[in-house]
């Protein structure tokens, strides 16, 4: 089962943006519940994984994006967040706190809230794109790659140089004209070969 962590904001008026924190290796959900705690509005997505070891096989929920936790507004309160256990920095660019477009968390939002399989994906940038028309995630963009016999829908999240994978049918997506943007332009994708 796929789940998510994520609270609501004390003040929504404030900063409406979602940034992203850069957390210590394996404190992402202790990171989260503190912030949460402090009334931060924090979403944490998870995938199930199954790992084996000598003796036995165990099913863990771990990040979608390692050592990432994202924070809907909040800088206003940056000192509170940055003084959080496990927080390292708030991903910037130019020197501002970065942000992460809100289409993007929705995106990741509905992949790990649907009923197919979310696991992380090497990073992709560039070329074409396609967009799902049809299923839970109708209206999504992201590269169609195949891995053994399965199709897979990739979404980069250009800010962090993080992707995702969840499985699909071919036949749910169509080809986007290179000559539009994709849904979102930080989000550029790319598509493969059928066979690698």
């Amino acid at each position: 089962m796929l789940i998510h962590y994520e609270n609501n904001p004390v003040n929504p008026a404030a900063d409406a943006s979602w940034h992203a924190l850069y957390t210590r290796h394996q404190h992402e959900r202790m990171v989260a519940e503190l912030l949460s705690k402090k009334d931060f509005n924090v979403f944490l997505p998870l995938y199930a994984a199954t790992h084996r070891w000598k003796d036995r096989l165990k099913k863990l929920a771990l990040p979608l994006f390692p050592s990432y936790v994202f924070v809907k507004g909040g800088l206003d309160r940056q000192l509170q967040m940055m003084m959080t256990p496990g927080v390292y920095s708030i991903v910037a660019s130019s020197g501002r706190a970065a942000v992460i477009p809100e289409e993007q968390i929705d995106a990741v939002k509905r992949m790990v809230d649907g009923p197919l399989r979310v696991e992380p994906h090497p990073f992709l940038k560039c070329g074409d794109s396609v967009r799902v028309t049809a299923g839970p995630l109708q209206g999504i963009e992201g590269i169609l790659i195949r891995k053994k016999n399965l199709t897979r829908l990739v979404l980069s999240i250009e800010m962090l140089m993080k992707s995702v994978a969840v499985e699909i049918d071919a036949w749910m997506v169509e080809r986007i004209s290179n000559a539009r943007p994709p849904l979102n332009v930080n989000s550029m994708m790319q598509a493969l070969p059928a066979h690698r």
